[in-house]
């Protein structure tokens, strides 16, 4: 048996039980899984959080664990970009000049951030200029 999460037309979640994925497909079609809330039978397979198991109950994946450790690691990439960038200058655009002036000796040794096309990237790690990108965090596209 499969559980899915599913969901109907007017946004309520419920959970079902299925044979196989093809077994929910037939069923949907013959118009037998329904919402228990509303009784829409306008009803779809939703994200739903994976479990995964072994043949040890000791393996098992608690999925709130694995939350966890997102937020975690999300929180400690978060604070090393912050690190980075009030220690290091903000050069913007001019970002690939400026490090290949500091790569050249040009200019004073120092960090900086800013922006660079694929292009800009891929000229600079030609030349040996050594550069990494600062984590985007899913926050950063709100």
């Amino acid at each position: 048996m499969i559980s899915f999460t599913l969901g109907c037309e007017a946004g309520h979640d419920f959970e079902g039980w299925f044979g196989s994925s093809s077994d929910f497909e037939k069923q949907k079609s013959r118009k037998l899984v329904e919402c228990p809330t509303c009784g829409s039978t306008k009803v779809e397979k939703t994200l739903m959080a994976p479990v995964v198991s072994t043949s040890k109950a000791s393996d098992k994946v608690n999925v709130a664990n694995v939350d966890n450790v997102q937020r975690k690691m999300l929180s400690e990439l978060k604070e090393i970009r912050e690190r980075i960038t009030a220690n290091a200058e903000d050069v913007g655009e001019r970002f690939p000049e400026e490090a290949r002036k500091i790569h050249y000796g040009e200019a004073e040794t120092r960090g900086i951030y800013g922006a660079a096309s694929l292009e800009d990237v891929k000229e600079l790690v030609d030349e040996g200029v050594e550069i990494a990108p600062l984590p985007v965090l899913p926050d950063d596209a709100n």
